[in-house]
């Protein structure tokens, strides 16, 4: 039975392979993928010949002839990365070899309508290029991670909360973006472009298998499989959210679940805490910031945390035993190798973060003989917007 791959599968390989190790030789090449030497020089050939790969110099001798060493062309075509986030959004180019030319982020407030948005982007865009010399043509696509929920095939961010501006409903982002740039656009949820970013920058751990948690405005999660982003029928990004860790337990929106994670452990959730104890006595934030106990916000509870305030280290210790207890529940199902955390509520504090993994590791079946490994990531706030570029690099078509 022949198992080599057909040519346009083979040839995808062989420049991905190419573009993940940097710099190889056709010995090494060859040792990847099961097809012949033949074939190999027939495909390198056309690499070269398209511009997608070239030389990069001659490697060491094992014997004979210096090997002749290949890499991607950096210069290619270019891409950017968009991140639609509540608090912050981000946009990143990003040359092929996924190297990031340029950041640029902005806070998101009541002014940032989808109209708004979608100009202040397209201004940046056409700003970066400006930049660099480079001209639209050259730009392969925009990758998009938003918040959910979403309809990834139609390009459409469909009801998120917790937006500070209006409109944010039923928006059709992809065509939106391309009618403003000319620029073919993509879209997925930032939870599994964050993952996808974050496997990119530890490809050379092969790790298959893993989990990446946002802890923030909402819950979000993604998780991959032999080293796939796994897709629901529906998108599931906030789903953990509603994960329910108390059946006695309060919720935090209306339609949500009772005693769903969400209500223990969110910015809302913390806010939620705060005002009520405020109302009952606990009038510290109430007197030192002159605010009625409805107007205690998330901002406060940060600067409580920050000056070591006993009251809000324990606010934001007792979020993170809840989050911890969430996350034994994920990993006993998915069992990844690697667990991803971010989101402002995990990097609020150093304890905060080791809180929830010491929870998580007590509650994991099979521990410690099973010990995953807990990160906050290489890439942290540029995850979602490289991750986004990626999603567009990795579809195209060679």
């Amino acid at each position: 039975m022949d198992n080599q791959p057909s040519k346009h599968t083979s040839k995808k390989m062989v420049y991905l392979h190419i573009a993940e190790q940097g710099v190889v030789s056709k010995a090494d090449l060859l040792s990847f993928i099961n097809i012949t030497t033949s074939t190999m020089n027939r495909l390198l050939e056309e690499l070269i010949e398209e511009n997608l790969i070239e030389e990069s110099g001659l490697g060491p001798s094992k014997g004979g002839r210096k090997p002749i060493l290949f890499q991607i062309n950096p210069s290619y075509g270019y891409f950017f990365g968009l991140e639609i986030s509540r608090f912050y959004s981000s946009l990143g180019l990003f040359d092929m070899q996924m190297n990031p030319k340029s950041f640029i982020r902005w806070r998101m407030d009541e002014d940032m309508t989808p109209e708004q948005f979608v100009k202040h982007v397209s201004q940046h865009i056409r700003s970066l290029l400006n930049d660099h010399r480079l001209e639209m043509k050259q730009v392969i696509g925009i990758g998009i991670g938003a918040v959910g929920p979403l309809d990834r095939e139609k390009g459409i961010i469909l009801k998120p909360l917790y937006f500070p501006a209006k409109g944010w409903t039923d928006i059709s982002i992809c065509s939106l973006m391309r009618e403003a740039t000319g620029i073919p656009s993509y879209l997925d949820n930032g939870a599994n472009t964050a993952l996808l970013g974050e496997h990119w920058a530890m490809r050379h751990e092969q790790l298959q298998h893993m989990l990446y948690v946002h802890a923030g405005v909402s819950l979000r999660s993604a998780m991959m499989s032999y080293g796939q982003i796994v897709h629901g029928t529906v998108d599931m990004e906030g789903s953990i959210g509603q994960m329910i860790i108390q059946t006695d337990g309060p919720r935090l929106q209306e339609q949500g679940n009772y005693g769903a994670l969400e209500a223990f452990v969110s910015v809302q959730a913390l806010e939620k805490q705060a005002r009520s104890e405020a109302k009952m006595g606990r009038d510290e934030l109430v007197s030192r910031y002159h605010a009625a106990p409805d107007k205690i916000q998330y901002d406060m509870l940060l600067r409580e945390l920050s000056q070591d305030s006993p009251y809000a280290l324990e606010l934001f210790l007792r979020a993170a035993r809840h989050f911890g207890i969430g996350l034994a529940n994920l990993i006993n199902v998915f069992h990844p190798e690697t667990i991803i955390l971010g989101g402002t509520l995990v990097n609020s504090h150093e304890r905060f973060f080791q809180t929830a993994i010491e929870v998580a590791q007590k509650n994991t079946y099979y521990y410690p003989e099973y010990v995953p490994l807990f990160s906050k990531g290489l890439l942290k706030e540029d995850a979602v917007a490289t991750g986004a570029a990626l999603m567009v690099w990795k579809a195209m078509d060679i």
